[in-house]
Formats: C-alpha cells, sequence, structure tokens
C-alpha cells in the first residue's frame, strides 16, 4: 500500500508513510518507552501507531471484553497533533504520541463514563478527568475506555452486569479487577500501557494476574478530580505496563512532571523485609514457589534479605471492613438504593455491608490506623522495601464464582489480603512478574517516594529475567 489515511483534529485527511504489516504488528508488543523512542527517532509515526491499536482493537474477538468503548475520533486527533510536535521537534515527553487505555471510571469530555455499572449508563461528563488533562497535554493518546469491576468494588474483574474482560494465563479464569480490562488490553496487545484505579489492589491484582508491572501510587499523589470514587481516601490512580520503565514514565505524564532516571539502578546494599505477618498465610503452591524463587534472585542480584513480623498489619486488616466499606457505601447508598436490582448480587452485598458502620466506628477506626501507619513506619524505617506476593492466589475460575457464593466471597477476600495492605499503610507498590504465570511479587516503599521504589524496582526487574 502507499499510504495510509488518518483524520486531523478537524478531520481533514491526512497521508502518513507506509510502514510494513510485520512493523506494525511488531508495535503491538513493544513497551511504551521503545514506542516513545521510536517516535522521537522518526521510525514510528504517530497516527499509523494509533491506527494499529485500533485495528487491533477492532479485530480481537476479546476486544469487546476488554473496551467497553474505543475513541477513534479521539485517538486520530490527539495521534495527528502529536506527529505535528514530533516533526517540529516540539516533543512533550517521552510518551508524546504514545497510545493508552483508560480505565472506564475517568471522565472523558463528551464520551461516556459509567464505570462498569448500569446505575450509570448513559453518564457523559462535560469535561476530561484532571489527570486526564495532565497526560493529554504530555501526549499521550486515548485509545478507548476499558471494561472494570462494578463501581470497581472486587478484586476479581467479574462483571456479569457489563463484560468480564479475560486473563491472558487462563481462558477460564477472570483477569484481576477492578482495573480488569486495563490489564487485559495491555496483556492481548490492545494498548501499549493502561491507566487504572487502585483502593484495595485494583492496579496489582490484574497487573500480576496478567505478568504485568503495575504501580499503585500514594493515596493523594495523583489528583482524583473527575474520577468516579469508591473511597476516596484510599482512592488512587496508576499505570499498567509492560516494564518498570513504563511505569516510571506514565507516572511523569500522570502528574506532568519528569521521570527519575533509572539508569545505574542497583540493588547492591539495598535492605528488604519479607513481610511474614499475614502476607505469608494460606499462599497457593504456585504464587508460594514464585515468590520464594523472587526472592532468591533478588538476593543473588546483591539485595540482603530478612524476614520478620509487623504485628500492627494484622490489627489494620481488622479495620478494612468498617473503612473500606463504610466510605464504599456512605458514597453510593442514595444511588444504589435508588435502583439495587440493577447492580450484581454480590457487588449489592458488598456495598450493603457498610450499612451498620456508624459516623462514630468509622472515626474511630481512622484514629486507630494512623497509630498503627506510624508504627509501620517507624518498624520498616530502615528497609528500602517490605517484599509480599501480590496476590496469594492464582486467578479464580468464573463461572465457579458466578454459581458458588462461598468460593466468591472466599477468593475475592484472598485476592485483595496482600495488597490492602499497601493500601492501609498509605503506601507506593510496585508489582513486578516473578516468572511464574500470574504470580507477582510486590515491593513496598514509603510514602511519596515513588522515584526511589521505581529505581529499585528497575533493577529488581533485571533481577528477575
Amino acid at each position: 500500500m502507499a499510504g495510509c489515511a488518518g483524520l486531523s483534529s478537524h478531520g481533514a485527511a491526512v497521508t502518513v508513510p507506509a510502514r510494513g504489516r510485520e512493523s506494525a504488528m511488531d508495535w503491538l508488543w513493544m513497551t511504551a518507552a521503545d514506542l516513545g523512542r521510536g517516535i522521537d527517532g522518526g521510525r514510528i509515526h504517530p497516527v499509523e501507531l494509533a491506527e494499529a491499536f485500533l485495528d487491533a482493537a477492532s479485530d480481537h474477538p476479546e476486544a469487546p471484553r476488554i473496551y467497553a468503548r474505543l475513541t477513534p475520533e479521539r485517538a486520530r486527533g490527539e495521534a495527528m497533533a502529536a506527529a505535528e510536535r514530533a516533526k517540529l521537534g516540539l516533543r512533550r515527553g517521552p510518551l508524546d504520541g504514545v497510545p493508552v487505555s483508560w480505565k472506564d471510571l475517568f471522565d472523558t469530555a463528551g464520551i461516556l463514563t459509567e464505570a462498569g455499572s448500569l446505575l450509570l449508563k448513559g453518564r457523559r461528563p462535560e469535561r476530561d478527568a484532571e489527570v486526564v488533562v495532565t497526560a493529554t497535554l504530555q501526549g499521550l493518546v486515548c485509545l478507548g475506555k476499558t471494561h472494570m469491576s462494578e463501581l470497581a468494588f472486587s478484586g476479581l474483574g467479574l462483571n456479569p452486569v457489563t463484560a468480564t474482560p479475560p486473563c491472558i494465563n487462563d481462558p477460564a479464569a477472570v483477569p484481576g479487577g477492578s482495573s480488569s480490562g486495563a490489564a487485559a488490553s495491555v496483556a492481548f496487545g490492545l494498548a501499549p500501557a493502561a491507566i487504572g484505579s487502585d483502593t484495595g489492589g485494583s492496579v496489582r491484582i490484574p497487573a500480576a494476574w496478567n505478568d504485568l508491572t503495575g504501580l499503585k501510587t500514594t493515596a493523594g499523589r495523583v489528583p482524583l478530580g473527575g474520577a468516579v470514587p469508591l473511597a476516596a481516601r484510599f482512592d488512587t490512580v496508576g499505570p499498567l505496563a509492560r516494564s518498570v520503565e513504563d511505569c516510571a514514565l506514565l507516572l511523569a505524564a500522570l502528574e506532568g512532571g519528569r521521570a527519575p532516571d533509572l539508569r545505574g539502578a542497583s540493588l547492591a546494599g539495598a535492605r528488604f523485609l519479607v513481610l511474614e505477618t499475614v502476607a505469608l498465610e494460606d499462599l497457593r503452591e504456585a504464587p508460594a514457589q514464585g515468590f520464594e524463587e523472587a526472592v532468591a534472585r533478588l538476593a543473588r542480584a546483591g539485595a540482603r534479605i530478612e524476614r520478620g513480623d509487623v504485628p500492627e498489619v494484622a490489627e489494620a486488616m481488622a479495620l478494612a471492613g468498617p473503612l473500606f466499606t463504610g466510605e464504599a457505601y456512605g458514597t453510593w447508598a442514595e444511588v444504589i438504593e435508588a435502583a439495587p436490582h440493577l447492580m450484581f448480587p454480590r457487588i449489592l452485598e458488598r456495598f450493603r455491608s457498610g450499612t451498620h458502620v456508624t459516623a462514630a466506628d468509622y472515626v474511630a477506626a481512622w484514629q486507630k490506623l494512623d497509630r498503627l501507619r506510624a508504627a509501620w513506619s517507624a518498624k520498616t524505617a530502615g528497609f528500602d522495601a517490605v517484599l509480599v506476593p501480590t496476590s496469594p492466589i492464582l486467578p479464580p475460575d468464573a463461572g465457579r464464582l458466578m454459581t458458588d457464593e462461598d468460593y466468591y466471597v472466599t477468593e475475592n477476600l484472598l485476592a485483595l489480603r496482600n495488597t490492602r495492605i499497601g493500601n492501609l499503610m498509605g503506601l507506593p507498590v510496585l508489582t513486578l512478574p516473578t516468572g511464574q504465570p500470574s504470580c507477582g511479587i510486590s515491593l513496598m516503599g514509603q510514602p511519596f517516594r515513588e522515584e526511589r521504589l521505581l529505581r529499585l524496582g528497575a533493577a529488581a526487574e533485571r533481577a528477575l529475567g
């Protein structure tokens, strides 16, 4: 073919240089950073890159379960603008012109944003979420909005009221949630990277179960304006991607800042604590094996590994009920009770479990959690990171989750157990693939020190292979 036609932001046709089909297919599996370098070097045209992903998402048989909706007009307009900047040597950052998917709880102007819920069907915001505005100014191209757990209130990714995305390693299993479609969009080659949210594990669980890297940021670091809330004091924004470098660059794009320099990152002398309180209990065989093998590789790369208990973790876990469900139900009670029949019964039950949380209960729980956070900080201050298996279980069977209520409750609680530690303690957390399918290892850092965590993660990534 001589070339391909794209559309400018004004709808005018533009012709971009033709590339070989093989190279376009290769783009689907490249890191976001490598795609950005290709744009910078003139080897990749942003419009053709966007078209390659839009075509892949239009043709893929699983795409309707992954994307709630594609945004081709927006993608083409943003890609054309990125191409003009590249041509003039005015790129706004390393990812200018790189496409991403957005979880369907981030408002996008004039585009449906329904948060995986029939309660919000037809909701069409007038403006972009704050983080979408910032990312767009940095040149990220919006491919579309991804499916998610209903109102983000499940770690499994099962959503019978809209769609349950697939898991890359097991077609019968759920993908993890609540950023389920976000993870699937990257794992299935339908986006180079995805932007999700994490309140109790919603970036890290699907990242781990789909062999991706995921970053949960510190609560309060990335603005939440225009993001559909679940529990605002715990809600965070974070990327799911193919590498630590991608996560670092994406965080910079989400904030409008500069990514840390990951070159020369090393584990030599790094001190890691393997948390034995709660996090290692009831591990299934594969996650246990993947975690221990990963810890051994980190040690061989020069990290000093210690093991120990932090009893405050167990105390904090007991507060999860009043804190998460109390705030979630308080946020959504009026909307839910106006049409409860529109909800998946298991999600409805989870929300309604917050019915009996009083204001006094909620305030007391937060006061206690603040004390526990201070104790955690004191006891882990000498460590560069705390290590836990991202999930103690493998992705559960989707069919059984639909028919077996006890199985659903047990698997959902286990899926969220280890990831909740980071949310409860107010930490940034990076999950990395261990090499064992659907098994991740999490590095928990210190609040608002994502840059340090990402450097450790880059070194750990090399050690894990």
